[in-house]
């Protein structure tokens, strides 16, 4: 038999009236607890009736329900029960054993006592009870002295956990001007303790902070507003706390808090003012249509959509002038141009704008009028505007054959200012750029400049400028589009060229050809053509030309009988006129073949016979003088040959310089009088060079300008130098305009050093700033007398060509 344990806390035990004592009983399958205790002898009355070899052995137990306050916080292990068998002798020969949830962790049980303690702290908010199984063992053998039962082990709530607000802190908004006693928001705080245990779960709800605004529901945590008439315009947000304290509201309960930020937030309760009741602005007469010209503002201490606005001109004489929008992001009202401005005509306008509020509330229509009104003076400023034409478009009719000079059109313009400046006209020359139009610069009178042909232009559109005499800055302009009108100035002729034939076999009155016209000009009534024979083939017998009133005209044959050896090409001429005032004509020609066709009228060829030979010329006569011929060109040719290997002079170019050769000999010279080895001549005259040698050309260069020394008289040819011809060709390449812009340098043969008279080279004669002389030569003895002569000075100045 088991007996009882004792209690740990036996203020709890009593407080709780719960010191109960179980029979246990094991049958079958289950162990029968009860609430009271059951004496021994009622056992067989919880039990049915049932054939007695099913019943087990009575065993008697003494059992507990164990309690244990939570959050232990002492040193020593929590004593919590005993358990004990009936057949403890107390000789130690009965082992308990504890199992089950938190056993040999949580609670541990002396096995020779049966004393249990827990061995942790506990909390009742982690684990309310544990279900742990005793057993009694014999010590010695192992074996169960009685069947393993289980019991409970729950854990006692003490007040250890405050109100806690799980979802704050609270964010909440509530109209101004709100009612008394309006909700605004529920706040719920949670307890962790056992709310079927005493009050340490009964919470209840405070304000702390936010009085005396808002208030709270002690039971609900309903915030609700306090104070009537809460303006946000003079205070918008507010922070309130909230308290939450358990054991219902008593002295040593636990609290908790929150936070709940609450906002105003707006209705139209404010109407709309103007901080100014009067607005002066000023705008320039040029400024285009739309542009702004100042701006308004009606005040409102709302927000969102109760602080929009709506700006009308409801008075004053500008309201045709100017117009008012509202800016939806500012709220503010734009006075805009309406129509174009003009100094001269108003100088000044006034506006009443009235600014109001297009969404109103009706409990708040008492604090109105939620509109008001301002006045705005806008004075117009004097610019100095460009010339202005009047009418702002010209369109002008002019004939084609108007007459140079003639006056088309006036074109007026005027300074729009009262200081009303001169004007001074002038054509866009881009807009006409082939100079067709002219206009006066005063009168504005618009002149043609040049013939005019519509056919090759029949529309003009040219930009006429008027510029302000004192301003040329300030110009205008207009547009000018001038019709060219059409007049007879153009004949009829065919669009082609017309070729017909006609058959050998062709009867009269064939048809062989139809032709048509154009005309360039353009009549109102259209064209119409008229076709007849030239007065010149009037009477003209193979041919005739039949009008068809259609602008066209048919060729018809007036015999028959062609024959292409008599003549096999025939020239109609056809006179073209229109019908137009005056009537123009032209004449055009038809060229009729005539062909060899089959009896169906199909030609068989058009190119006529070999032309026969005059009678008076045989073919061999023919022959004779085709031979003749060719035997002159023959022997012009041979003539040719001859010249051109015939010898020449050494210089054989007359437009050869003679200073670009060397005259080459084997002789030695004999001196002055040795005129044999060379002619002289040469060196003068070129024309004059005598003797034979092949001619040697210079490779390096071609001559770069054309000799002179064709122009050289003959008759001075003895008396003229070198000098004279040079400078004859220096003058000729000075006056050649188409020279090529460069000298060229000549080299000559260098005379040895042995030689007195040193180097004849021309290299360094350019070294000299002077005019170079050759009297020296006479110094150098008999050898050089006649270069002396020839270079020396002379007694009269050289003659140029």
């Amino acid at each position: 038999m088991w007996t009882p344990g004792r209690m740990s806390n036996a203020k709890s035990w009593l407080g709780l009236g719960m010191s109960l004592y179980f029979w246990g009983l094991m049958d079958l399958t289950t162990t029968v607890l009860s609430g009271t205790p059951t004496p021994p002898g009622k056992l067989e009355a919880l039990l049915p009736d049932k054939p007695q070899s099913h019943l087990r052995i009575k065993r008697s137990w003494v059992w507990n329900q164990f309690f244990v306050l939570e959050e232990y916080t002492g040193t020593d292990p929590l004593y919590v029960g005993k358990l004990h068998s009936d057949m403890d002798r107390g000789d130690g020969s009965i082992k308990y054993i504890l199992s089950g949830e938190g056993a040999g962790v949580v609670f541990t049980i002396d096995d020779t006592t049966g004393d249990i303690h827990a061995i942790q702290r506990l909390d009742r908010e982690e684990r309310a009870q544990y279900t742990l199984r005793a057993q009694a063992l014999d010590r010695r053998t192992g074996r169960p002295m009685e069947p393993e039962s289980e019991f409970i082990i729950k854990i006692q709530d003490i007040n250890d956990n405050e109100p806690k607000f799980l979802d704050g802190p609270y964010v909440a908004t509530v109209p101004e001007m709100s009612p008394v006693g309006t909700s605004v928001i529920q706040v719920t705080a949670t307890d962790a303790d056992d709310p079927t245990y005493g009050n340490s779960a009964r919470v209840v709800y405070s304000i702390l902070q936010g009085q005396p605004y808002f208030s709270v529901d002690s039971k609900t945590g309903v915030i609700r507003t306090a104070l009537m008439n809460m303006d946000r315009e003079a205070k918008e947000y507010y922070e309130v706390i909230i308290q939450a304290k358990d054991m219902g509201g008593q002295l040593g309960g636990l609290a908790g808090t929150t936070t709940v930020n609450i906002t105003l937030s707006d209705v139209n309760d404010n109407p709309p003012r103007f901080p100014q009741k009067h607005y002066q602005m000023s705008v320039l007469e040029s400024a285009p249509v739309s542009s702004t010209v100042g701006r308004v503002f009606a005040k409102d201490l709302d927000e969102g959509i109760n602080a929009e606005m709506k700006y009308t001109i409801v008075d004053g004489d500008g309201a045709d002038a100017f117009d008012i929008n509202t800016d939806p992001n500012f709220q503010v009202g734009i006075i805009t141009v309406k129509k174009p401005l003009s100094f001269e005509s108003k100088k000044s306008y006034t506006l009443k704008v009235e600014g109001a509020n297009p969404h109103l509330e009706m409990r708040f229509l008492n604090l109105g009028p939620f509109q008001d009104t301002t006045t705005v003076h806008i004075s117009v400023e004097d610019v100095d505007e460009p010339p202005i034409f009047e009418p702002g478009f010209y369109f002008v009719e002019v004939p084609e054959d108007v007459v140079i000079g003639t006056t088309i059109q006036i074109i007026s313009a005027k300074d729009p200012d009262v200081t009303n400046n001169s004007i001074r006209y002038s054509i866009d020359r881009s807009s006409d750029p082939g100079r067709f139009f002219y206009v006066d610069i005063t009168t504005g009178a618009l002149m043609t400049a040049r013939p005019l042909d519509r056919e090759e232009f029949s529309w003009h559109n040219i930009t006429v400028l008027a510029m302000e005499m004192n301003n040329p800055s300030q110009v205008g302009s207009v547009s000018v589009t001038i019709k060219v009108l059409d007049v007879n100035d153009n004949a009829p002729e065919f669009p082609r060229f017309y070729e017909a034939f006609v058959c050998e076999n062709a009867k009269a009155g064939q048809l062989i050809q139809t032709v048509s016209a154009v005309d360039q000009d353009d009549p109102h009534n259209g064209q119409h053509f008229h076709y007849s024979l030239a007065p010149e083939a009037a009477n003209n017998p193979n041919f005739t030309v039949r009008d068809n009133q259609d602008n066209t005209a048919r060729i018809l044959t007036r015999r028959s009988g062609f024959r292409q050896q008599e003549q096999s090409v025939f020239y109609l001429p056809i006179l073209i006129a229109d019908s137009g005032q005056p009537v123009l004509s032209s004449t055009g020609t038809l060229t009729i073949q005539v062909c060899s066709c089959d009896d169906d009228g199909h030609v068989l060829s058009c190119s006529p016979e070999a032309y026969m030979l005059p009678v008076s010329l045989s073919r061999g006569a023919l022959i004779a003088i085709l031979a003749c011929i060719f035997v002159l060109l023959v022997l012009v040719l041979l003539v040719l040959s001859l010249r051109r290997h015939r010898k020449q002079p050494y210089i054989i170019d007359d437009e050869e310089n003679i200073h670009e050769n060397i005259v080459r000999y084997d002789d030695e010279g004999g001196g002055e009088e040795d005129t044999e080895a060379f002619d002289i001549a040469a060196m003068w005259n070129p024309r004059e060079a005598q003797g034979g040698g092949a001619p040697k050309t210079r490779q390096d260069m071609l001559p770069e300008i054309e000799s002179l020394s064709r122009y050289v008289p003959q008759t001075c040819a003895v008396n003229s130098t070198v000098h004279s011809y040079v400078l004859a060709k220096l003058y000729e390449a000075d006056m050649d305009l188409w020279a090529p812009p460069f000298d060229s340098l000549q080299t000559y043969m260098f005379e040895g050093d042995g030689s007195v008279a040193g180097s004849l080279s021309s290299l360094q004669s350019a070294t000299s700033d002077s005019e170079q002389s050759f009297d020296f030569l006479t110094d150098w003895g008999p050898r050089f007398r006649k270069l002396a002569e020839l270079y020396g000075a002379s007694e009269g100045p050289a003659p140029l060509w």
